[in-house]
């Protein structure tokens, strides 16, 4: 919002306080000021002149020599190149000594050997805003009005000697989306009173001859989205450009002047905050007005001549028969004040701020209009505003207001009364204010307060402060104007807990930092995915449905994840294309799972641990030629985090789940207090989407990482150093290629008992000596106790049980 200085000086004494001063004051008090803006952009020694004569120059076919009076006794001759120069105007003259905004300085000069005094401005060349000029002053030398004063400057001609205060508002002050309520702003923090305009100035309606009841009409079909509307009759209009005063205004608003009729009803809007609309009464059929929700298929060429398709949730403003605009945003080409127009219908009303937002999104039509509405003008102001424009447009276009005004109203706001205690207001802000204190404050908001019982107040609070309905808010309130900077540092005296992660954030937290140091990146992707990413990939729950959103982003991000797979290899292919072929990342993150493609119940939200490995397994080094990652590597880096979170009883089984190689993949098991349980997969992924992602070989895994923490240990057991020697053995086992190398070292395990204190797997091998279904594992056993130096004779004796039970339980045979 844009606030002029010398437009906010009409409503508020603001003398004694420039406009930077007034700046600070109100961002100290909770409304921040982006920036203060001259809009003399370094116009000097400019002034009013009246054009003489004009003669074509002797020598030069496109120069006039024109004599000038600028009102300070002697007349100018001043050579001009303006094709719209002509004699009888008043213009701005630019005498010699003068500056102007491009950093140019008049001088004497002659051009084509004729004498030039000065020179004669357009408006661009007085550093207006080429945007905000009216069509009709955009080319050429700016003409100004008839009645302009000869010898006057053009800084208080064009309002330049003004400054712009740019509010930068929060979406509850929607109050200071006016002049007005920015003057309630200003007095209240200067402790000054408003001066409100007389809205029913010139306006005697009463007098005319036509009552606008006989004319027009209104009803309100859709009730629930119009509170109110009203409108007045004003006949005899002749449209033409705006006086200066109120192009002026409208410049330092940041609006363009248009024509009298629609600069008026932009004036108001800024100074009440209330949006008003001119529809040309002779396009409605029978003056009549219906606001109604658009049918399905319905459509209306708006004012920017573009066709729209309306929806049946949007608000329009019909005739009865068609639409003629689209309720709070834009007016309909089909009833355009034009320049034949002469009978004017002046709408002012309130419409529903989440109605007016949602179609201003859908058709992507913002406007000030729409702003104000969006953020719930103030419905109080439909009346006022509704008059003061009207009066304006018969002051400004000749028009006779209509007597009476036709209005249809829907809904009443209730007055918003607030109960409160200074006490309370102490004890929030830490002050000593007393009664007559927070009283005052009030009042110099216009708030009309009533007195309780001991410190008790009742606050009325006016309808253009929609953001004020809770005591807290009139506290916030009373700590603005008291001043910040007045409330005194306190200690709090409460009793405070230290802060603490939960078990699952101290997992969460534990997991990333092991496996970053275990050299992976972390990766964080979307929660939304495509249903094509679903059904090539469906993870840890094959039979979950895909959880549609209600309003994607695109198709792209449609559905909520049920894995976090499909991204890292997203993350990938990403990499592999920018031919980083080396990716080494992980995942912690939310799926959402659920069986009931209706969703009538809340899908469950589960925590996931992902990893993803491709490529090779280090960097090139001189040392020797890397390998390329395979199964194992992603285990390990899964069984160390696994180690460190102290949970036992992890086993892998072979599993050959979609998605993944048949050969190279397995489930991961963990025993629960309920039994054993598969809680993710670890495996290659299958060579048909590996050619798919164009990826070489690829190992994943997820895994449940809330099962994971709660299966985490919360204590950690250390053991002494050993003080007496282990003894090792090793041994190569033949089984069936069919037998699980795990199983053999649970049996040895099971076999040894207290006294194994590791075992190990340290060689695999198949090939055609040992038989096409065979294989050679290598294991080594190391045996130790802590109370004594265990003997050979115990040791092979052990060692020969275990040997005995692994052939008994697997038909093994020791490799010789």
């Amino acid at each position: 919002m844009k606030v002029s200085y010398q437009w906010l000086s009409q409503y508020v004494d603001v003398s004694g306080y420039s406009a930077a001063e007034l700046a600070e004051k109100l961002t100290r008090s909770g409304i921040e000021v982006d920036i203060v803006e001259s809009r003399n952009k370094g116009v000097t020694q400019v002034f009013v002149g009246f054009v003489k004569s004009r003669e074509k120059h002797p020598d030069a076919d496109k120069l006039s020599v024109c004599i000038v009076d600028v009102g300070q006794g002697e007349d100018l001759q001043i050579v001009c190149g303006a094709k719209n120069v002509a004699a009888g105007q008043k213009v701005p003259v630019a005498i010699v000594g003068a500056k102007l905004p491009d950093g140019l300085v008049i001088k004497r000069a002659k051009l084509r050997g004729v004498e030039s005094q000065g020179m004669i401005c357009s408006a661009k060349e007085l550093g207006l805003n080429d945007k905000l000029l009216p069509k009709e002053i955009q080319e050429g030398i700016l003409v100004l009005p008839e009645d302009t004063q000869v010898g006057a400057s053009i800084l208080d001609v064009l309002a330049l000697n003004d400054e712009v205060m740019d509010f930068d508002l929060t979406p509850n002050r929607s109050d200071c989306l006016s002049m007005l309520g920015a003057a309630y702003e200003i007095g209240a923090i200067l402790g000054r009173g408003v001066k409100l305009p007389d809205a029913e100035a010139g306006l005697n309606d009463s007098a005319a001859a036509v009552k606008a009841a006989d004319r027009i009409s209104v009803e309100i079909s859709a009730k629930e989205q119009c509170s109110h509307y009203a409108a007045r009759l004003i006949e005899g209009v002749k449209i033409g450009p705006s006086p200066l005063w109120l192009q002026n205004r409208l410049m330092a608003a940041g609006v363009r002047p248009i024509n009298n009729i629609v600069d008026v009803t932009n004036f108001v809007m800024f100074e009440y905050g209330q949006p008003l609309h001119a529809f040309d009464a002779d396009q409605l059929n029978n003056g009549h007005i219906d606001v109604r929700l658009a049918r399905e298929g319905e459509k209306l060429v708006t004012l920017d001549d573009a066709e729209r398709t309306l929806e049946p949730h949007m608000l329009l403003i019909t005739d009865g028969v068609k639409p003629v605009a689209i309720a709070g945003v834009m007016g309909g080409a089909n009833s355009e004040v034009s320049d034949g127009t002469t009978r004017i219908l002046l709408e002012s009303a309130n419409f529903a701020g989440s109605s007016v937002r949602k179609t201003s999104r859908q058709l992507g039509l913002r406007s000030e209009a729409s702003l104000r509405f969006e953020k719930e003008a103030n419905p109080e102001a439909v009346i006022p505003a509704l008059n003061r424009a009207a009066a304006l447009i018969a002051e400004l276009a000749g028009g006779q207001v209509a007597s009476g005004i036709v209005e249809a109203v829907a809904g009443e706001r209730k007055p918003v009364q607030i109960e409160l205690t200074v006490s309370r207001i102490n004890g929030y802000l830490g002050t000593e204010l007393s009664v007559e204190e927070v009283k005052a404050i009030f009042e110099r908001l216009n708030f009309t307060v009533e007195p309780l019982e001991q410190d008790g107040l009742l606050v009325h609070v006016p309808s253009r402060r929609g953001d004020i309905t809770r005591a807290v808010d009139l506290i916030e309130e009373v700590a603005r104007l008291h001043g910040y900077d007045n409330i005194p540092t306190t200690l709090m005296n409460v009793v405070t807990t230290p802060g603490a992660l939960t078990r699952e954030q101290a997992i969460r937290r534990l997991t990333r930092t092991l496996l970053t140091g275990s050299g992976l990146h972390e990766a964080i992707t979307y929660t939304f995915t495509h249903p094509e990413q679903i059904r090539q990939y469906a993870g840890a729950f094959p039979d979950a449905k895909p959880i549609a959103l209600a309003m994607p982003m695109s198709e792209d991000r449609s559905v909520l994840r049920t894995s976090l797979i499909p991204h890292l290899l997203d993350v990938a292919v990403y990499n592999r294309n920018r031919n980083q072929d080396d990716v080494a990342v992980f995942e912690i993150g939310r799926v959402f799972v659920t069986g009931d493609a209706q969703l009538s119940r809340l899908p469950e939200e589960k925590l996931q641990l992902a990893i993803l490995m491709t490529g090779k397994r280090s960097e090139l080094h001189w040392t020797g030629k890397p390998a390329d990652v395979d199964f194992y590597d992603l285990k390990g880096i899964f069984e160390g985090v696994v180690s460190y979170l102290g949970i036992d009883g992890v086993r892998y089984e072979a599993a050959q789940p979609e998605g993944f190689h048949p050969g190279r993949t397995a489930q991961i098991v963990v025993e629960t207090p309920s039994g054993s349980r598969a809680i993710g997969t670890i495996g290659q992924l299958h060579p048909a989407l590996q050619q798919q992602k164009d990826l070489a070989d690829t190992y994943v895994l997820e895994v449940e990482l809330d099962t994971l923490a709660q299966l985490a240990s919360e204590s950690f057991a250390y053991r002494p150093l050993p003080r007496f020697p282990a003894i090792g053995r090793d041994m190569a086992l033949v089984v069936d290629r069919s037998v699980p190398v795990g199983d053999l070292l649970a049996k040895a395990r099971e076999t040894a008992g207290s006294l194994l204190e590791s075992i190990q797997v340290f060689d695999i091998y198949t090939g055609e000596r040992l038989g096409a279904d065979k294989k050679s594992v290598a294991i080594s056993l190391v045996y130790r106790t802590l109370e004594r130096t265990l003997t050979d004779e115990e040791v092979s004796e052990l060692h020969g049980r275990v040997v005995a039970a692994l052939e008994e339980g697997f038909g093994a045979e020791l490799r010789k």
